[in-house]
């Protein structure tokens, strides 16, 4: 059966210069004992920056971090040494591990992303970071993250496989199967229909039982899917994963 997640359900703990839309995928289901991660996938941080915001340096520690930038450019430095720009098919995920500390800077113009927090297995693993550039309107779907293993672009320490597509209005595009992995389908812009369910931005969907029938691009639509082995090892130790409450 298909859940939705509803845009009205998510919180906003930041708001004005930096404001971010705290998307807790585990609020999709009802649990007993109730975790707002949907498995190892913990949050889904949908934020606005303004123009000349600075976000200082700071620490992650365990959290598998995925930033997805979808309209401007973000200004990326961090503790490995790196200072580089990030944007739109310029995907970047921090593997936080053990300590990882990074400020990113807003100079030019208007940032839209995700950061995408996974939990990895186990906690303080060694700190890494990844950068790998796409294309930027694929209308079919992309791979961009899976398990160390996959051979995708970016890896993330778990069973978790992170896809994008940019279709056009009226496209029709299917959702793949990953065996034994539940899909979870997030709107990042424009509308689609999935059966007789509607989906705008910041609403998702999912059915922890079959695939996902095809979804339908009422409008032009940017849609991220993601693939989660609900019953994967995880850490709660991370510094935005690990929160398991509201």
């Amino acid at each position: 059966m298909l859940q939705k997640l509803f845009a009205d359900k998510h919180k906003q703990p930041y708001k004005g210069y930096f404001t971010i839309t705290r998307v807790y995928p585990g609020d999709i289901v009802d649990q007993k004992f109730h975790d707002t991660a949907f498995g190892p996938l913990s949050v889904i941080d949908h934020a606005v920056m303004k123009k000349g915001l600075t976000i200082k340096m700071h620490e992650h520690m365990n959290d598998e971090i995925l930033s997805y930038v979808y309209k401007g450019t973000s200004n990326h430095k961090d503790s490995s040494g790196l200072d580089a720009p990030i944007f739109p098919g310029k995907l970047m995920m921090m593997n936080a591990g053990s300590s990882f500390w990074h400020e990113e800077k807003v100079k030019n113009e208007d940032v839209e992303m995700l950061q995408i927090f996974v939990r990895p297995r186990e906690a303080d693993l060694e700190p890494r970071i990844q950068f790998h550039e796409k294309e930027v309107a694929n209308r079919n779907w992309y791979v961009m993250v899976g398990p160390e293993d996959s051979q995708t672009p970016l890896y993330v320490r778990n069973n978790v496989y992170i896809l994008d597509a940019h279709p056009k209005k009226g496209d029709v595009l299917d959702i793949p199967v990953y065996p034994e992995l539940v899909p979870f389908l997030y709107v990042l812009d424009g509308e689609v229909a999935i059966d007789d369910v509607q989906l705008n931005p910041k609403e998702a969907v999912t059915d922890l039982d079959n695939p996902l029938p095809a979804i339908t691009a009422i409008e032009d639509t940017t849609v991220v899917l993601f693939f989660v082995d609900m019953d994967a090892a995880m850490t709660m130790s991370g510094t935005i994963s690990g929160n398991a409450s509201n």
